[in-house]
């Protein structure tokens, strides 16, 4: 369970229209101990009292509300935001910060209703595009172009392209990643193995059953349900081992379920008995918060999920930093398999104060954040949100500090599959990790839900795999 290090002081009011909801720090999934939210709107000065001045900028005493997912790379922004953009800008952010399940349905339901709980949304990449295209976010060519400070021509361009939809950006991403495996090198040296720099699924899974013991499982993965938790890191699976959740008409719309066929069996079989024999204890509730805390506590020896995490476990802050290895995602019967995704910022079309939206995701989106994040958090340079820009590639400290795994993530999101994910076409818009359509996010959480029970053991897999079918069934056209 992921506890908030010190670093993270303090919190600005939720929400009172979602005040129902728990603001929580989970990380790309839920937790049970959130942090208390504090009045805390800038530190020692005022919102509405500029630093090092004595006349108040002409934005104060306005406020924003913003929703965040939880997670030990995005916490930070609620840190450093009262103590930086507030007393810089005179703007009040209200974060409610939520995990990452609760926060895909909020936004949602808000966003695609015209609600105003928000004035700035996390979303990622399955919903920026289809947001966009609904015309539910304000595009941002135009802010950005009126902001040359923003420099939207030094973003990656697969991570501006997956945010845009016919050339206009409705997202400014935070940090961007791929999947990659992570191992204890010191781990796999004592026991005489060797990690290829790009294993299969069978060779990761040979070296897990063989490093597991009592002290330290061989592997961790995720296992508690959602399509952005199990669903994410299974579906990557899925898509090397040639399996599919639907197969594609000819016009990209959703055809015949394909959760009864042999390579679905094939893959769910691979990750619940990889599991059973050499994974984490309780798999069945671990997603990424997890999996990082008993990574780190030296609870387990590999670990596959999001690149973001080599920043975390390279931080001047980690136990394990220099201890670890990195690989590119396992596969079977595909050259790549790892995703691509990006938590993002968005300003909905119903915010009642665009201009102050825009400046805060400016801010923290910029090239200026990371440097901000470089000097004023523990984890140094390391620690910097990745991904997003081909500046941070090129800052000679960024490489000195993340050395032993930014170019290997940098590759990582550029090999993606995103466009032919597996071996048969899939419908709707290009991803690797989820299929692009609206009715992935019900399909992939209900079904996830059996596919978890399985990995508990009070569902056997062929139960899990047959309702599964229908579930899907059920959304082919």
């Amino acid at each position: 369970m992921y506890r908030a290090p010190p670093r993270r002081r303090r919190w600005t009011v939720g929400l009172a229209a979602v005040s129902a909801f728990a603001l929580v720090a989970g990380a790309c999934g839920s937790d049970d101990d959130p942090p208390a939210a504090t009045e805390a709107s800038g530190g020692d000065t005022p919102a509405t009292e500029p630093a090092g001045g004595d006349d108040p900028p002409a934005t104060e005493g306005r406020s924003i509300n913003v929703a965040i997912v939880g997670n030990p790379v995005i916490d930070d922004i609620a840190t450093l935001a009262p103590d930086h953009f507030t007393p810089e800008s005179g703007i009040e952010v209200n974060f409610t910060v939520l995990p990452e399940q609760e926060l895909r349905e909020i936004t949602t339901r808000d966003v695609g209703a015209g609600g105003d709980q928000f004035d700035v949304v996390q979303i990622g990449m399955f919903e920026t595009p289809q947001f966009g295209a609904n015309g539910w976010l304000v595009g941002l060519n135009d802010l950005a172009a009126s902001t040359p400070e923003y420099q939207i021509d030094d973003l990656i361009p697969a991570v501006r392209g997956g945010l845009s939809v016919d050339g206009e950006l409705y997202a400014s991403p935070f940090y961007a990643e791929s999947s990659f495996l992570m191992y204890r090198e010191d781990v796999l040296t004592e026991a005489g193995l060797t990690m290829p720099d790009a294993p299969t699924w069978a060779e990761v899974a040979e070296i897990a059953r063989a490093v597991d013991s009592d002290d330290m499982a061989g592997i961790c993965l995720r296992g508690k349900p959602g399509w952005g938790d199990l669903g994410a890191a299974f579906t990557t699976v899925l898509n090397t081992f040639g399996g599919t959740w639907w197969a594609a008409n000819d016009d990209g719309s959703i055809g015949a379920a394909q959760v009864d066929q042999p390579e679905f069996a094939e893959a769910l079989n691979f990750y619940v008995d990889l599991l059973n024999d050499a994974g984490e204890d309780d798999a069945a509730n671990s997603s990424f918060t997890e999996c990082l805390s008993l990574y780190q506590d030296g609870k387990v020896a590999m670990w596959y999920d999001a690149t973001v995490a080599a920043s975390i476990l390279e931080a001047d802050d980690s136990p394990v930093k220099g201890l670890n290895g990195f690989a590119l995602a396992p596969v079977k019967e595909t050259e790549n398999s790892g995703w691509l995704w990006a938590w993002t910022f968005a300003i909905p079309v119903s915010t009642s104060d665009q201009d102050a939206a825009w400046e805060f995701i400016s801010w923290a989106t910029g090239p200026g954040y990371q440097e901000l994040a470089a000097t004023e958090l523990p984890g140094g340079w390391a620690a910097v949100p990745p991904g997003t820009r081909q500046s941070l590639y090129a800052n000679a400290d960024y490489q000195a500090a993340a050395g032993s795994f930014a170019t290997r993530t940098l590759d990582a999101m550029l090999a993606a599959p995103i466009d032919n994910p597996g071996t048969t076409p899939r419908p709707g818009l290009p991803g690797v990790q989820y299929v692009g359509v609206p009715e992935f996010q019900d399909v992939g959480t209900r079904c996830t839900e059996l596919f978890s029970a399985a990995i508990a053991g009070s569902m056997s897999v062929d139960a899990a795999l047959s309702d599964c079918q229908l579930i899907a069934s059920d959304a082919s056209s």
